[in-house]
């Protein structure tokens, strides 16, 4: 089984902390969410993820957005660039880099779960025929093209003038709210264990759920905090009317050691 080989102590330098592990639940009401994956080029599989991930052939990434009405941070919307990997035999992503658009939200997404958060302009819009996803570090900045592959190039739309990623999604079409998977996201942090990947679970109850065509407009690897990403074609895309829960921690992973060693209980 293939590895990561990134360095955990460069990855550890950006990350978050997580004084203490909660014990409650954390609901999110009102969630309009998006998640995308697309595959990503070559040189970012076992490089972007630390050695007790093992990367999945061919790598991709996985995008997710919400934009939420109601939670204990009062209303805000986020969005989480990971990576598409496996924890041993289960499915998970790595996050490297997330955005909120309230300092609440980002306090909450970093101390309580251990995302590496930071806070940044984030619009999710859905609208009868299409979703926009924008995520920039500043307000009112314009976009940029796109190569028609599904992946926008960075010449205006992704680096250097503040907009971090740009997504537009077309054509909804309706599924079965049975259809929609999703997988939980392992997140570096340091603990009262060390340093560990927190393991965190996301349990949806959709209302409503719809499959779209979409494209990266702009993404800018260097500010989700790995230059290695390139996502280069989008596989799917889905949009959902839903309700979240986020569970208390219940595990963590060493992150140098493989899930059957490093997996350590923590309520």
């Amino acid at each position: 089984m293939i590895s990561g080989t990134a360095s955990v102590d460069e990855l550890a330098a950006g990350a978050p902390e997580i004084a203490a592990f909660g014990t409650e639940s954390v609901r999110l009401g009102g969630v309009t969410g998006l998640s995308l994956v697309a595959e990503l080029r070559r040189p970012a599989r076992e490089a972007v993820l630390p050695p007790g991930l093992h990367p999945i052939v061919p790598p991709a990434m996985s995008l997710q957005a919400w934009d939420v009405t109601e939670s204990p941070w009062g209303a805000f919307s986020a969005a989480f660039v990971r990576v598409v990997c496996r924890s041993g035999a289960r499915a998970r992503t790595f996050c490297v880099g997330a955005a909120a658009s309230t300092a609440s939200a980002v306090q909450g997404l970093q101390t309580q779960f251990g995302f590496p958060a930071r806070h940044a302009d984030v619009s999710l819009r859905r609208h009868y025929d299409e979703v926009g996803l924008r995520v920039s570090a500043e307000s009112d900045i314009g976009g940029g093209g796109s190569d028609g592959r599904g992946k926008g190039h960075d010449g205006g739309g992704g680096r250097g003038n503040g907009v971090m990623l740009s997504v537009s999604a077309l054509d909804p079409d309706p599924l079965s709210v049975g259809d929609l998977q999703h997988v939980g996201s392992m997140n570096l942090a340091h603990t009262p264990l060390g340093l560990r990947l927190v393991q965190v679970e996301t349990h949806h109850e959709p209302s409503r759920v719809e499959r779209l065509a979409a494209r990266i407009e702009a993404f800018d690897a260097a500010a989700w905090g790995q230059p290695l990403l390139d996502p280069y074609w989008v596989v799917s895309c889905s949009v959902s009317l839903e309700d979240v829960e986020i569970p208390a921690i219940r595990f963590v992973c060493d992150p140098a050691l493989p899930a059957a060693e490093g997996t350590e209980r923590v309520q």
